[in-house]
């Protein structure tokens, strides 16, 4: 496994946006009243994200539809 060197963030900016992304978008809006209300906007969070949001990158797709026409695409090929 290779580490990022300390200071470094640019070394892996994808896993570094996703951390800010993470950080603004759902702890900083809210005043939680336990840990288990925490994880759950977290999780419907990450659901959103994932299933949900379109990524211009992918040319519009969510990360789940990218993942299944690649699936899909690559079954067909085989």
């Amino acid at each position: 496994m290779v580490h990022i060197q300390p200071g470094k963030p640019t070394q892996n900016g994808d896993i570094e946006r996703f951390n800010r992304s993470q950080r603004t978008e759902v702890p900083d809006r809210y005043v939680f009243t336990s840990l288990a209300e925490v994880r759950r906007m977290t999780e419907d969070s990450r659901y959103c994200h994932n299933h949900h949001r379109s990524h211009r990158s992918l040319g519009g797709l969510s990360l789940v539809r990218f993942a299944m026409a690649q699936s899909t695409a690559t079954s067909i090929s085989d």
